[in-house]
Protein backbone atom coordinates (compact mmCIF):
# COMPACT_ATOMS: atom_id res chain seq x y z
CA UNK A 1 0.00 0.00 0.00
CA UNK A 2 1.07 3.57 -0.72
CA UNK A 3 0.28 6.33 1.77
CA UNK A 4 -0.72 9.72 0.36
CA UNK A 5 -1.72 12.90 2.16
CA UNK A 6 -4.19 15.19 0.43
CA UNK A 7 -4.42 18.75 1.77
CA UNK A 8 -7.97 19.76 0.91
CA UNK A 9 -8.72 23.35 -0.09
CA UNK A 10 -10.09 24.07 3.40
CA UNK A 11 -6.71 23.09 4.90
CA UNK A 12 -7.79 19.70 6.26
CA UNK A 13 -5.24 16.95 5.74
CA UNK A 14 -6.58 13.55 4.72
CA UNK A 15 -4.10 10.68 4.71
CA UNK A 16 -5.17 7.61 2.75
CA UNK A 17 -3.70 4.30 1.66
CA UNK A 18 -4.06 2.90 -1.84
CA UNK A 19 -2.60 -0.12 -3.62
CA UNK A 20 0.44 0.22 -5.86
CA UNK A 21 -0.62 0.53 -9.48
CA UNK A 22 -3.73 2.57 -8.70
CA UNK A 23 -3.80 6.23 -9.63
CA UNK A 24 -3.76 9.17 -7.30
CA UNK A 25 -7.23 10.07 -8.59
CA UNK A 26 -8.56 6.61 -7.71
CA UNK A 27 -7.12 6.97 -4.21
CA UNK A 28 -8.85 10.33 -3.81
CA UNK A 29 -12.23 9.20 -5.12
CA UNK A 30 -12.31 5.92 -3.16
CA UNK A 31 -11.45 7.76 0.04
CA UNK A 32 -13.81 10.71 -0.34
CA UNK A 33 -11.20 13.45 -0.74
CA UNK A 34 -13.06 16.72 -1.20
CA UNK A 35 -12.46 18.68 -4.39
CA UNK A 36 -11.43 15.83 -6.70
CA UNK A 37 -14.36 15.62 -9.12
CA UNK A 38 -12.83 13.22 -11.69
CA UNK A 39 -15.65 13.77 -14.17
CA UNK A 40 -13.97 11.81 -16.99
CA UNK A 41 -13.12 8.88 -14.73
CA UNK A 42 -9.40 9.06 -15.41
CA UNK A 43 -9.34 9.33 -19.20
CA UNK A 44 -7.30 12.56 -19.19
CA UNK A 45 -10.10 14.39 -21.01
CA UNK A 46 -10.97 16.95 -18.36
CA UNK A 47 -9.10 18.83 -15.66
CA UNK A 48 -11.35 18.05 -12.70
CA UNK A 49 -8.77 15.99 -10.83
CA UNK A 50 -6.18 18.77 -10.85
CA UNK A 51 -3.81 18.81 -7.86
CA UNK A 52 -0.63 20.59 -6.80
CA UNK A 53 2.28 18.31 -5.96
CA UNK A 54 4.13 19.38 -2.80
CA UNK A 55 7.52 20.87 -3.73
CA UNK A 56 9.39 18.13 -1.86
CA UNK A 57 7.84 15.56 -4.22
CA UNK A 58 7.94 17.25 -7.64
CA UNK A 59 11.14 15.54 -8.77
CA UNK A 60 9.86 12.06 -7.90
CA UNK A 61 6.42 12.64 -9.43
CA UNK A 62 7.74 14.41 -12.53
CA UNK A 63 6.07 17.02 -14.67
CA UNK A 64 3.12 16.84 -17.01
CA UNK A 65 3.64 16.32 -20.72
CA UNK A 66 1.61 15.57 -23.84
CA UNK A 67 -2.15 15.34 -23.38
CA UNK A 68 -1.91 15.97 -19.65
CA UNK A 69 0.00 19.24 -20.14
CA UNK A 70 -2.59 20.31 -22.70
CA UNK A 71 -5.49 19.50 -20.34
CA UNK A 72 -3.84 21.47 -17.54
CA UNK A 73 -4.27 24.62 -19.63
CA UNK A 74 -8.00 24.24 -18.83
CA UNK A 75 -7.43 23.97 -15.07
CA UNK A 76 -8.17 26.88 -12.78
CA UNK A 77 -4.91 28.47 -11.57
CA UNK A 78 -2.41 25.98 -13.01
CA UNK A 79 1.11 26.17 -11.57
CA UNK A 80 4.47 24.58 -12.39
CA UNK A 81 3.69 21.81 -9.85
CA UNK A 82 0.21 21.13 -11.25
CA UNK A 83 -0.67 17.60 -12.32
CA UNK A 84 -3.80 15.65 -13.12
CA UNK A 85 -4.14 13.05 -10.41
CA UNK A 86 -5.44 10.51 -12.95
CA UNK A 87 -2.01 10.51 -14.58
CA UNK A 88 0.01 9.69 -11.47
CA UNK A 89 0.41 5.95 -10.90
CA UNK A 90 1.17 5.13 -7.30
CA UNK A 91 4.25 3.07 -6.49
CA UNK A 92 6.50 2.44 -3.50
CA UNK A 93 8.69 5.40 -4.47
CA UNK A 94 5.72 7.71 -3.90
CA UNK A 95 4.92 6.39 -0.41
CA UNK A 96 4.33 9.48 1.76
CA UNK A 97 3.41 11.74 -1.17
CA UNK A 98 1.77 15.05 -0.26
CA UNK A 99 -0.51 16.93 -2.67
CA UNK A 100 -2.82 19.91 -2.38
CA UNK A 101 -6.31 20.15 -3.82
CA UNK A 102 -7.15 23.49 -5.48
CA UNK A 103 -9.99 25.69 -4.26
CA UNK A 104 -11.98 25.00 -7.45
CA UNK A 105 -11.94 22.61 -10.40
CA UNK A 106 -12.93 23.50 -13.98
Amino acid sequence: MVTVTFIESNGNAKTVESPEGSTLMEAAVKNGVGGILAECGGACTCATCHIYVDEAWTAKVGSASGDEAEMLTLAIDPAPNSRLSCQIALNAELDGLVVRVPVAQF
